[in-house]
């Protein structure tokens, strides 16, 4: 078989799609790569898809190790549902006898790492694979010992390789700082290093980085992932300048009229609206008029739910007389309920693409961001995930929707992040005291492009939905909750 083309831009795939996109293309064939990460990282896993790959595209591949047995590489095959056929499998810890000899002029590690080493050669000078991994390799440079003898047989093995054609996978632990190991990090061609951590509460968070990949612009960064039945899953950063589509003109209609007024006219295809208001007091329900007037025009839309389940949103709809569980059975709503605890950002952002590029949805929904704050490793990352997912939808000519829970329900209230900035329309919800009972108002506080009414309305929750109602003109202070009547307020200027 014709040996692989050393040209740096001739590039082989992983067998993990998300890795391939990250390396815009996959690895250049013929070099050395080193793949590092912690224990249960998902290293040996990324491993045996890259082989697979290789399988898949008629290549001989090798699979070396000097620690793994045969049979506990086939388990972990078996967990995933490969077949390893195909793929030649070496111990290199069964080296052949030596003639016994007086050691004197050489230490026993120079021995066994000249065995080890020498036994690499034999092999695939035998099998000449195109792809290789070893793993651990790790246990070579224990062998070594000393960095400039492991830099050496490195420099050996790149030689063979590179003469070879074959493109190779070195695993090891990262029990060091990236950098540190300079011996062998000058001489492979790439890094690719396997990330893990616990939460407090919630499954494993992993993610990847390419350090270094010599002639190739990778995407730079952290991009999350997942191991999952079928290999590691790779969720590419998103950046959404990479997905602009020519520009959608169209607005999307509440169905409510004095709604769509307060917004100007209604929601441009491609902007963002935040919805913001304490616990229950309609800040779905407006959302849902959204998507139910655009499904009645056949529009697809996609609900994403952090905070409560698809049985209480439909409920929900059902009590209103809303056509919603009817636009879900006919595929035009699509809903799901969001486990904050089970999903990464990136993870969340590429259910997001693939609803959009995939099923063609033209609104989307966050319910809430308070729920999405949860999911994120830090608190400080929120706004610039929003920020790139945001600009992603209004590249793809897609309305998004948000809403925002805040703390307390009569007076001051608070929310635990400000991303009103973010927004290019924002509606301010709040209940306020008046006459012995508590009354619903709401306010559009911004719209980015074009005028929008700036009245404070009352509103109030019946069938079909959020209803607006009058401007509350005889009220002082009704954002805040506690309002005061006009004549009572001028008596205290006055006064």
């Amino acid at each position: 078989m014709a040996q692989l083309p050393q040209d740096p831009l001739v590039q082989i795939s992983t067998g993990a799609s998300g890795l391939d996109d990250v390396l815009r293309g996959g690895l250049p064939a013929g070099h050395l790569y080193l793949l590092e990460g912690s224990s249960g990282a998902g290293k040996t896993t990324l491993g045996l898809q890259f082989l697979l790959e290789g399988l898949r595209n008629g290549e001989r591949v090798l699979w070396c190790t000097l620690a793994e047995t045969e049979s506990q590489l086939i388990a972990t095959a078996r967990s995933h549902r490969w077949d390893l056929t195909g793929v030649d499998i070496v111990n290199l810890a069964d080296v052949e006898a030596e003639a016994e000899g007086d050691y004197s002029f050489f230490s026993p590690s120079d021995v066994e790492l000249n065995d080890v080493v020498g036994r690499i050669l034999r092999v695939t000078e035998s099998i000449r694979p195109q792809r290789v991994v070893f793993d651990p390799f790790s246990d070579v440079k224990l062998l070594a010992r000393d960095p400039l003898r492991f830099r050496r047989q490195l420099l050996r093995l790149r030689e063979h390789f590179s003469q070879l054609g074959a493109t190779v996978l070195l695993i090891q632990e990262s029990g060091i700082e990236v950098g540190s190991d300079t011996a062998g990090e000058g001489v492979v061609h790439g890094i690719i290093t396997l990330y893990q951590h616990s939460p407090d509460y919630g499954k494993q968070r992993r993610r990847l980085q390419v350090h270094k990949m010599r002639g190739v612009p990778v995407r730079e960064g952290y991009h999350d992932l997942a191991i999952e039945t079928g290999g590691l899953v790779i969720y590419p950063r998103l950046v959404a300048n990479e997905h602009d589509v020519p520009d959608v003109v169209g607005r999307v209609s509440s169905g409510n009229e004095a709604l769509d007024q307060m917004m100007g006219g209604g929601m441009d295809l491609g902007a963002s609206l935040l919805v913001t208001g304490p616990s229950g007091i309609g800040k779905s329900t407006l959302c849902m008029q959204f998507l139910n007037e655009s499904a009645r025009h056949g529009a697809r839309s996609a609900v994403f739910l952090f905070d409560e389940t698809r049985r209480a949103f439909l409920s929900r709809a059902d009590a209103l007389e809303m056509a919603t569980r009817d636009h879900i059975d006919r595929g035009l709503i699509g809903l799901r309920q969001i486990d904050p605890a089970e999903f990464s950002p990136g993870e969340f952002a590429h259910l997001i693409r693939r609803t959009v590029e995939e099923d063609g949805v033209s609104i989307v929904v966050i319910d809430s961001l308070n729920g999405y704050l949860t999911a994120m490793p830090d608190e400080k990352h929120l706004a610039m995930h929003m920020h790139e997912l945001l600009s992603y939808l209004s590249n793809r000519g897609v309305a998004t929707l948000l809403t925002l829970n805040q703390q307390g329900v009569v007076g001051e209230s608070a929310t635990p992040l400000d991303v009103t900035y973010l927004a290019d329309v924002a509606i301010l919800m709040r209940y306020f005291e008046s006459d012995g009972e508590i009354r619903r108002a709401a306010s559009v506080v911004k719209r980015r492009v074009g005028p929008h009414d700036a009245t404070i309305r009352e509103m109030r929750i019946a069938p079909p939905g959020v209803l607006i109602g009058r401007t509350l003109k005889d009220f002082h202070g009704v954002l805040s909750g506690l309002p005061e009547t006009r004549e009572a307020a001028d008596a205290k200027e006055q006064a």
